[in-house]
């Protein structure tokens, strides 16, 4: 091994002791904690603008269950350790990518790691997306996702080119939707569990509630793809609102009410899935 490549293997290992410490791996429980958390409160939420306030009222997405948090007692507090949690969640996560990158040097593993890696480091960009916010909101500052998301829409389609940029954004959230309908409908998110330690007569109701999950979070995220596709066409940015522009596009369509309920039970059970997840995550996505 020449020099440069083998400094590479050096600096890599290095990073891998970080994110394979015991310590870390505690820390990262704490964010799938925080996770599952977030997904109940935003299932509560959109179960809120189903039966018991006006749509538009209130935000049922990640800023919108921060919010929530906020204003309980010692939010503050609980969002330090949320936004703390998911970092060390984001850097988990992120050893994931150490874990596989040799396989890029090999050619008949090339394909195999680039989806193993390209996987894990957007879960690793989402995670501290999340946990960013979650400290925005720790110190007091207002922070309002579909607002912040109307406006880079709308700035990115003048510049030239834009409109076709914001179509494949959405296109590509959309396709996240689907990838997570996939999972749920096959079940394949059972690989994020450790089967060897999980008692077996949960690990049935545990994929029940893993695919009642993913098929609600893909369905929600189709429509805000679709959503997004649909603002860049008609060029009204309007549409362009994130997470919580979908859960209210699908409360508005006849029997919305019921379909909304229905992915807010979704959500909830993804919620309960993350948390158990905490208890027993397997640290290889590939197996």
């Amino acid at each position: 091994m020449n020099a440069v490549p083998q400094r590479v293997h050096d600096a890599v290992a290095r990073a891998r002791e970080v994110t394979d410490h015991p310590v870390l791996e505690h820390l990262a429980r704490v964010g799938l904690v925080a996770y599952g958390v977030l997904h109940l409160l935003i299932g509560w939420l959109a179960f809120r603008i189903a039966w018991f306030v006006e749509p538009g009222t209130e935000d049922a997405d990640q800023t919108g269950a921060l919010q929530a948090v906020s204003e309980s007692p010692g939010g503050r507090v609980l969002l330090w350790g949320i936004g703390l949690g998911l970092f060390a969640l984001a850097l988990w996560q992120a050893g994931e990518v150490l874990r596989w990158w040799s396989g890029l040097l090999r050619p008949d593993h090339r394909l195999r790691t680039g989806i193993v890696c390209t996987k894990c480091a957007a879960k690793t960009v989402v995670y501290a997306a999340l946990g960013v916010t979650a400290l925005f909101f720790a110190v007091g500052a207002g922070y309002q996702a579909d607002e912040r998301f109307q406006e880079m829409t709308d700035g990115a389609m003048e510049i030239p080119g834009g409109s076709a940029l914001v179509v494949a954004v959405g296109l590509g959230v959309a396709a996240v939707g689907l990838y997570q309908l996939v999972r749920g409908v096959t079940g394949k998110f059972m690989r994020d569990i450790d089967g060897d330690d999980i008692p077996a007569h949960w690990e049935r109701r545990l994929e029940r509630l893993g695919s009642v999950g993913y098929v609600a979070k893909g369905i929600a995220f189709t429509v805000s793809g679709g959503l997004l596709v649909y603002a860049a066409v008609t060029r009204d940015v309007s549409t362009a609102t994130g997470l919580d522009g979908a859960m209210n596009a699908i409360g508005g369509v006849p029997t919305g009410r019921w379909l909304l309920t229905a992915v807010a039970v979704g959500f909830m059970a993804f919620g309960v899935y993350a948390l158990v997840r905490a208890r027993y995550p397997d640290r290889d996505p590939a197996t």
